[in-house]
């Protein structure tokens, strides 16, 4: 009897010490799904993201630490759209977790809450990195952030439902602040429009199709296919009697092809954030649009 009330007591010590709820733990495969999380989930929840702005989300392996996280995550937060094709359907088979496969509720998204834009109507691969259900590079779209904020609040409620409040009203200061922010984004942008550039890969589509910027070139002569000296001399050839006002480039590419046309068409490149974390000013979602606009603008006409 004193042996059960001594136990007793010790897990009542312990249960006071304890949190009451453990933090839903999330993975995130981006820096901006991650940030995101973080923006909804404040700390009811335990974000890991998987990859950083200055890596190639196409291009990751899904090592034994990403496997150990996903072993362990009660939420996958995703792109989507065949971006992490080549290492995400791995990591969640190797995490053997049965509440992070897709289908489940712990499976997640972002694509899923928007309408994807150069959605293909064929694909073969001579055509290179071409995603056959769209463009995933979703979150340079302000109104994209928006849409998978309120998908992605409703599922934290969901698999969450003891703090289901908690999250409802952080989904809906998110909205409020972000809806202001977006005013302001708006307002600065109008100048932008019809600005011609110069793009790396196929991956600023949402960033052009909101300000209005006109993409005149790619320096990949396919998504994903390298450009050729050959191929880099059509387009010195192409631009150089109407030159972009900028050619962008993004915090992970490779700067040495953008520099070579740069000196050669007189253009100026302009390297920006793409994610969070991408440069020391995108330290979040908010800042991540704010220095966007910041080094598109500085680029006198």
């Amino acid at each position: 009897m004193l042996r059960t009330l001594i136990t007793i007591g010790a897990l009542m010590i312990l249960g006071a010490v304890m949190p009451a709820h453990a933090a839903v733990k999330v993975l995130a495969t981006t820096a901006d799904w991650g940030a995101l999380a973080t923006e909804l989930g404040g700390d009811k929840v335990d974000v890991y993201t998987a990859t950083n702005a200055l890596q190639d989300v196409h291009q990751v392996t899904a090592k034994p630490s990403l496997v150990a996280r996903a072993r362990t995550a009660d939420l996958v937060v995703a792109n989507g759209a065949e971006l992490e094709m080549g290492w995400l359907p791995v990591l969640l088979q190797e995490s053997g977790n049965p509440r992070i496969q897709p289908g489940d509720p712990g499976y997640f998204e972002a694509t899923a809450a928007v309408r994807l834009i150069e959605v293909p109507t064929s694909v073969d691969r001579s055509m290179g990195d071409i995603h056959s259900q769209g463009n995933p590079h979703i979150q340079l779209d302000p109104r994209n952030i928006a849409a998978v904020a309120k998908a992605l609040t409703a599922r934290l409620a969901s698999i969450d439902a003891a703090n289901a409040p908690y999250y409802q009203a952080r989904g809906a200061d998110f909205q409020a602040r972000w809806t202001a922010a977006m005013a302001k984004w708006d307002a600065q942008g109008t100048s932008l429009k019809g600005t011609q550039v110069v793009v790396i890969h196929k991956d600023q589509a949402y960033l052009c199709r909101w300000l209005g910027l006109q993409q005149v070139a790619t320096i990949e002569p396919k998504p994903g296919v390298p450009p050729s000296a050959g191929y880099l001399s059509e387009l010195v050839t192409k631009l150089s009697a109407s030159p972009p006002r900028v050619i962008l480039r993004n915090a992970y590419n490779d700067p040495k092809a953008a520099d070579w046309l740069s000196q050669r068409i007189k253009a100026p490149v302009v390297t920006l954030p793409f994610s969070v974390g991408g440069t020391p000013e995108a330290k979040d979602l908010f800042g991540l649009f704010d220095d966007t606009l910041n080094r598109l603008l500085a680029v006198k006409p």
